[in-house]
């Protein structure tokens, strides 16, 4: 899991690098700009992850668990924002969003995804904490 949660963080810094080239191009640019932070940074997190994993003193079903939990929080944070400068959102990120906003099921998603990340990074870190005590 080590080696693909590096492998997984190479690809999202990626994405993050590719997203800064599209920002003139989206509706928010300055989102865009957001989103662009966001895959870089949790691209190198996910890195960071994957070089302390093999120090982790947790169960096969807990390795599991944290896996998922960081994975999709990682992406779900930089799809979040991407969609956000996308489509122009403001939910829940207010200065970021400015005067924009879209449609409320477009809102909903990019509400969804941002909670959802939230919880799922705070429960990955404890896991990762409570795995290397």
């Amino acid at each position: 899991m080590d080696k693909l949660l590096i492998q997984l963080g190479v690809l999202l810094i990626l994405l993050g690098l590719l997203t800064g080239l599209a920002i003139p191009k989206l509706k928010n640019p300055r989102m865009g700009l957001s989103s662009h932070l966001e895959g870089v940074l949790n691209g190198m997190l996910l890195m960071i992850v994957g070089l302390i994993w093999p120090r982790l003193t947790l169960s096969h079903a807990w390795l599991s668990v944290g896996f998922c939990l960081v994975v999709y929080a990682a992406f779900a944070n930089w799809m979040a924002t991407l969609l956000g400068a996308a489509w122009g959102a403001r939910t829940l990120m207010p200065i970021a969003a400015g005067d924009h906003g879209t449609s409320s099921g477009r809102e909903g998603v990019i509400g969804f995804l941002l909670v959802s990340l939230a919880l799922s990074i705070i429960a990955a870190s404890v896991l990762i904490l409570v795995g290397l005590c």
